[in-house]
């Protein structure tokens, strides 16, 4: 025990209502909840504001998600998202799909509807490329035997070509002009006809505003091609040879 005013001994804890305040005195939490510690006070403060400004921050984030949310038809923020502008595009480009295929299937049969030739008709065909071409029965011949020579998409090339030439719809011809050009014209068709580069160039002008005579210059170059190529060898071929010997036959028997 010491005496009042008499300093604490080394490792002695000064008493509660003593003057003296060590190192290791702490005072406890007063009514307001602070710890009246200069560091840690402030520690305190710092926790509270950055609270506060995270408290506004989640606010508007959820404010953004629920305007994506909203505006997921006009956003479409995610793929999952079933809006209906999606469904407006896909299917106009589903209906764009149908009808570039039915025009594909309806334009070029695989065959011409045609009466039996007769066997005038069939000699007639040796004296001209125009007579042989000019009736349903000799183009189907003569297709017949391009498709041996595996050229046949010259002869389905100038018949889409006259097939436009019998349209007067705005839109369809253009659809039409644009379908044969990715069929006959382009080069990564595997159907591409052989055409020079000036009447290529004289296509790729005209495709700017389609109509019936846009493949004019192209299908008169593959007209030609046939008529000096192809035409030659379909005469001397088994096929015509076949069909000839055929009517032949029957004529002499009627």
């Amino acid at each position: 025990m010491r005496m009042a005013g008499e300093p604490p001994s080394l490792g002695e804890e000064p008493t509660a209502n003593g003057c003296d305040q060590g190192k290791d005195f702490h005072l406890a939490p007063g009514t307001d909840g602070e710890i009246p510690m200069g560091s840690e006070r402030m520690e305190m403060r710092k926790r509270q504001m950055s609270v506060a400004q995270e408290t506004p921050s989640s606010t508007q984030a959820q404010h953004g998600t629920g305007n994506r949310a909203s505006n997921a038809c006009c956003f479409c923020w995610c793929c999952c998202c079933s809006c209906s502008c999606l469904t407006v595009r896909n299917q106009d480009e589903e209906r764009a799909r149908r009808t570039s295929h039915e025009l594909r299937a309806e334009s070029i049969p695989n065959c011409e509807e045609s009466p039996t030739p007769t066997l005038e008709e069939v000699n007639a065909w040796a004296q001209s490329f125009d007579k042989l071409m000019i009736t349903p029965a000799g183009r189907n011949a003569f297709r017949e035997f391009l498709r041996t020579e595996f050229s046949e998409e010259n002869m389905l090339f100038w018949m889409a070509c006259e097939e436009l030439k019998q349209e007067s719809n705005k839109s369809v011809i253009e659809e039409k002009a644009r379908l044969i050009y990715e069929d006959y014209i382009s080069i990564l068709s595997p159907k591409e006809v052989s055409l020079d580069s000036r009447v290529r160039e004289v296509i790729n002008r005209n495709m700017l505003e389609p109509s019936q005579h846009t493949f004019d210059d192209a299908q008169l170059q593959i007209y030609t091609l046939m008529h000096r190529d192809s035409y030659p060898r379909f005469m001397n071929s088994a096929i015509y040879k076949d069909l000839l010997q055929s009517l032949s036959e029957k004529s002499i028997k009627a």
